[in-house]
């Protein structure tokens, strides 16, 4: 399952830079949009006794996603725009349904700062990008705590190994 995803289009975002580093930095903003975007869902239905959890997370992305933007920016490289609308991967309905997805959203932020990691070709990229990574995969292990899920992290987060 991925994170909330835009709405279906005809056409592929005519933005999205062609150079692999610039197009990974931009790939992990979408998904960031996307990860703040369902952390709304996710406080809608997640228990009282998680909105602690919820609030943190946001504050990351927020904090995470203008840095990127700024990165960008600084590259005079545009910037993807925050989908009008998003499709979610599970329906929420539940505390359980909320905690998995934001367990799904921090593995799919955690996928995008990989490949900025994988493609950057500026130190301080790759540093920014194992933050990020960092800060998701631990999200995504507080959140399995809540739910039960062993293992609550992964070796590599972020890839298929």
């Amino acid at each position: 399952m991925t994170s909330p995803q835009p709405a279906p289009s005809a056409t592929p975002d005519p933005d999205r830079p062609t150079e692999a580093d610039q197009a990974a930095l931009f790939d992990a903003v979408a998904a960031e949009h996307a990860a703040i975007y369902g952390y709304g869902m996710v406080s809608a239905h997640c228990s009282p006794s998680e909105n602690y959890l919820v609030s943190q997370a946001l504050a990351q992305h927020r904090k995470r996603r203008e840095a990127a933007l700024a990165m960008l920016a600084a590259r005079s490289v545009k910037a993807p725009l925050p989908a009008a609308g998003y499709e979610l991967p599970i329906v929420v309905g539940s505390p359980t349904d909320a905690g998995k997805l934001a367990v799904h959203m921090e593995d799919d932020c955690a996928v995008a700062w990989r490949a900025v990691i994988e493609q950057a070709t500026a130190p301080r990229d790759r540093e920014f990008g194992g933050t990020a990574l960092t800060e998701c995969a631990v999200l995504a292990a507080r959140w399995k705590q809540i739910l039960h899920i062993w293992p609550v992290t992964v070796a590599f987060p972020g890839g298929s190994e």
